[in-house]
């Protein structure tokens, strides 16, 4: 239990690390930027990561997440996300 509630606190603070160094506005919600924390974290521990199917994986650390994440909300905004 402790670890989904260290995963949705961390993913809240990539989030919104995220959104404020992204230029322009956001617009979205503080469920929205947990996911986005969090789907940004898995995104760069699968770039990090790639290939490596041995036990000794890297973490991805918290600059690779919030760039994740940017990649997400850049992705998100040619989709046609506000």
């Amino acid at each position: 239990m402790s670890r989904i509630i260290g995963a949705l606190f961390s993913g809240l603070l990539i989030g919104i690390f995220a959104r404020w160094a992204y230029p322009g506005t956001v617009p979205m919600g503080w469920g929205l930027t947990i996911l986005l924390g969090v789907g940004g974290s898995l995104l760069a521990d699968l770039a990090v990561n790639r290939g490596n199917t041995s036990s000794a994986q890297r973490p991805a650390g918290c600059l690779a997440s919030v760039l994740g994440a940017m990649v997400l909300i850049f992705i998100g905004r040619h989709l046609g996300w506000h």
